[in-house]
C-alpha cells in the first residue's frame, strides 16, 4: 500500500482586509533559548525561504567560503556554508547565526542539510 506524503504549505488568510501568512510548521525552527539581536528577541526562525534558494545562492555561498579561506569537500555538510545559506533563506544577517550556541547552530545546519538532501 502506497503512502502519500502530504506537503505542508503556507496558510494564507485575509483578516480585517490584511493578508496574513502562516509559515509551514516544518520550516519553523524552535531554538533552545531566546537570543537578543538588534533589539529583538528571537526564539524561532522561519526557514520557509529555503524553497526560494537557487543554485546561484549556493555558488555565492561557496565563493564566500573560499574568500574566507574555508575549504570543504562537501560544502552542504559544512557549518559555515549552512549558516550562509540560512542567512540567505531567512533574510537575517549572518552575524545572528554566528552567535548561536552549539546546539542551536547544529539545529540550523541540520535544517539546511535536510532541506538540500530532501529528508525530513
Amino acid at each position: 500500500m502506497d503512502q502519500k506524503k502530504t506537503e505542508k504549505k503556507e496558510i494564507v488568510e485575509i483578516k480585517d482586509g490584511k493578508v496574513e501568512v502562516t509559515p509551514d510548521e516544518d520550516r519553523v525552527l524552535e531554538l533552545t533559548r531566546t537570543y537578543s539581536f538588534e533589539e529583538e528577541q528571537i526564539s524561532t526562525i522561519d526557514f520557509s525561504g529555503l524553497e526560494d534558494i537557487t543554485a546561484d545562492d549556493m555558488i555565492r555561498a561557496n565563493n564566500i567560503m573560499t574568500n574566507a579561506g574555508t575549504v570543504a569537500v562537501v560544502p552542504e555538510n559544512n557549518m559555515h556554508y549552512a549558516l550562509i545559506i540560512a542567512a540567505s533563506a531567512t533574510g537575517m544577517p549572518i552575524e545572528f547565526f554566528r552567535q548561536l550556541k552549539p546546539r542551536d547552530a547544529i539545529k540550523v545546519k541540520n535544517m539546511v542539510t535536510r532541506f538540500f538532501y530532501g529528508t525530513d
